[in-house]
């Protein structure tokens, strides 16, 4: 059973295999959403970002949460040798890279604290998992050349709790590219926490190849991606995962 919340510009899905949440905790959840969006939706005039955006308040005197926020990112960004940014190309600061993750991790947070054993929370295609078994999740990886059918799906649980994709086939190009050099149109992400696969998502998008490998070599997760041409490639891990025969 599943539970849509709109947020943050988009739909918003709080699931668990054996019926909705209550609605206290949904309400809790969907009231600790609006806050963040309050503070950090460049879309809405009024947010705390917004209002840095147009240099009616200093970063430096912004609110805990707007600095706390902001320095994550930094902290990402040296992580993925700039590949990763919350600065866009007009200086711009956009929060929205690690907020969305955040706002997953909390409400799974919310939804540990009620006692539930099982229950997924997605916004915007992003997704975190709890479940005893990977048999009760799984998610589809779109094709960003046919956006009807998919390239495969992938069973959630272990060290597959999260999933997070970035690409070019709904939103076209949003993701400031940081270099040129295997330039992809598609990048999944799969791992233990949602933070690092959203972050490593947009990453490898902006980075191409070079932030793959990078990726790779420093981050306990697992990546498919698709470039221009339609040529896929999959950690050898995920490969495995994938091709077994059910």
């Amino acid at each position: 059973m599943s539970v849509i919340v709109p947020v943050m510009g988009t739909g918003a899905t709080l699931r668990t295999p054996t019926g909705p949440p209550s609605a206290d905790v949904v309400e809790r959840i969907r009231s600790h959403w609006e806050r963040l969006e309050q503070t950090f939706s460049l879309f809405r005039p009024g947010s705390e970002l917004s209002r840095i955006a147009r240099g009616e308040v200093a970063l430096s005197s912004s609110g805990e949460e707007v600095r706390s926020a902001y320095a994550e990112a930094l902290r990402w960004r040296e992580l993925t040798d700039g590949d990763f940014t919350p600065h866009r190309p007009d200086g711009a600061l956009d929060l929205s890279g690690t907020v969305k993750a955040r706002a997953i991790q909390d409400a799974g947070r919310m939804l540990d604290e009620v006692g539930l054993a099982s229950w997924l929370v997605e916004i915007g295609g992003d997704v975190l998992t709890r479940a005893p078994d990977r048999q009760t999740w799984s998610a589809g990886i779109a094709d960003p050349h046919d956006v009807t059918r998919l390239l495969t799906g992938v069973d959630l649980g272990g060290r597959w709790r999260a999933i997070a994709t970035s690409g070019t086939a709904e939103r076209g190009e949003h993701v400031w590219r940081s270099r040129q050099h295997g330039r992809l149109v598609q990048v999944t992400v799969l791992g233990v926490d949602i933070m690092e696969v959203d972050v490593l998502a947009t990453a490898i998008l902006a980075g191409g190849l070079p932030a793959l490998d990078a990726a790779g070599r420093r981050f306990d997760v697992d990546v498919l991606t698709v470039d221009a041409e339609g040529d896929l490639r999959v950690t050898p891990r995920l490969r495995r995962a994938i091709t077994a025969p059910a």
